[in-house]
């Protein structure tokens, strides 16, 4: 007789596109740090739903927020003002440094915006000023734009000829930046650390560079936080994890800022803003009343929980590497906060299913990277958990 998960797997794949690789886990519920599948099967969730459930599954204080406002206003499209955008922009601006913000439902919709800014910025200047610097290994989403200046060939290829006058440098090549920065440069978009691409951070003195080369040939430098930023390094923003804070001019992030409710954003400074005038662009959805709503609730918790990621995120970067001294297959730890990758010289695949199998959400990422993206509530308890799992599956590994 077919089960439940068997029923619900056969009919996505008679219906769906079929675009997701998914693993054989049918979810039913969560709670906390913990997921659950429609057997009952308990699961200590180490992914976060790609990061957007930073504060777990089902926190009371945001299932609060949400039985009220969608009581009194889920949506009225941006014709109309309502009580939250403004608050929540306010409050963006002031957490970053910059001046404006724009909201959006997704990570890649934001970087499709910034993205026309930077255009708008540089063919302001001069018709040829349309070049755009990216970084090897990044990734910026699914969308054309996005894809055009995501530096994995993989992502692109079925898709091309994308956008033209995108430029990839190896990250942390100073000198490759430096040739590759022109007065024809628009713009640079770079992931202070990159997630898709193996948990990479790039060094203070190579955005130090960045932002100068920016300055010199009049282009915007932006960060792409989407996967990095909003509280995951232990800041509110990677670009602050570091002294002197190095200011970029625009930033785009999403994830987790509205809970699992879709809500992306675009932060930018007087000169970034200045070059999207009115009706250069839009959204039917972004900036819902019931999502910003959420996201006012969810970074006053943020405040409350940043000393815990720094704290957490620490006692777990020590603990893998504990592990990671105890195999030889594991060639490196790296990553701030609650965001973690343990690359490996063996592939990961077969260690993610494993680990799911005993309990453990996790994934893996460029083939060869075990990525950590634990919620925000996770103690050292649950890492304990998690390292224990790990260990227990490592000492299967051939």
């Amino acid at each position: 007789m077919e089960t439940a998960a068997q029923a619900t797997m056969d009919l996505e794949r008679d219906y769906l596109l079929q675009t997701y690789a998914r693993y054989p886990l049918v979810l039913s519920r969560g709670k906390g740090c913990y997921l659950y599948d429609l057997d009952g099967g308990r699961y200590l969730d180490f992914l976060a739903g790609i990061g957007v459930n930073a504060l777990g599954h089902g926190h009371p204080r945001i299932l609060k927020v949400i039985r009220q406002q969608s009581a009194l206003l889920i949506h009225c499209s941006n014709l109309y003002y309502h009580q939250y955008q403004g608050p929540l922009a306010k409050r963006l601006v002031d957490m970053s440094g910059m001046a404006r913000a724009f909201f959006a439902n997704t990570g890649a919709e934001a970087v499709e915006g910034a993205l026309k800014m930077v255009h708008s910025h540089g063919r302001a200047i001069h018709p040829e000023k349309y070049e755009i610097i990216s970084l090897e290994n990044s990734f910026h989403g699914r969308t054309l734009g996005a894809l055009s200046i995501t530096g994995q060939a993989k992502y692109r290829q079925d898709f091309e000829p994308l956008i033209p006058g995108v430029r990839f440098v190896p990250p942390n090549d100073i000198p490759a930046l430096e040739a590759a920065m022109s007065e024809r440069t628009a713009g640079m978009v770079m992931e202070l650390i990159q997630g898709e691409g193996g948990i990479n951070p790039l060094t203070h003195e190579y955005v130090a560079e960045a932002r100068r080369l920016a300055d010199r040939f009049n282009a915007l430098l932006v960060a792409d936080e989407t996967q990095c930023g909003v509280g995951r390094p232990g800041t509110y923003f990677a670009y602050q994890r570091s002294s002197p804070v190095i200011l970029p001019d625009v930033v785009v992030a999403a994830k987790p800022v509205a809970c699992g409710i879709p809500l992306g954003f675009i932060l930018a400074n007087e000169k970034a803003a200045a070059a999207i005038k009115p009706g250069m662009h839009g959204t039917t959805f972004g900036g819902g009343a019931l999502a910003c709503c959420v996201a006012l609730e969810f970074l006053e918790i943020l405040d409350e929980l940043l000393p815990a990621i720094q704290r957490v995120g620490g006692y777990f970067h020590v603990t893998l590497n504990e592990l990671a001294r105890k195999h030889g297959f594991v060639k490196e730890v790296r990553g701030f906060g609650l965001m973690l990758g343990m690359e490996l010289t063996v592939p990961g695949k077969q260690i993610v299913l494993d680990a799911m199998a005993a309990g453990l959400l996790i994934n893996c990422t460029h083939d060869t990277v075990l990525r950590f993206l634990p919620p925000y509530i996770a103690t050292e308890k649950e890492v304990d958990q998690a390292v224990k799992t790990l260990a227990k599956v490592f000492a299967k590994v051939k």
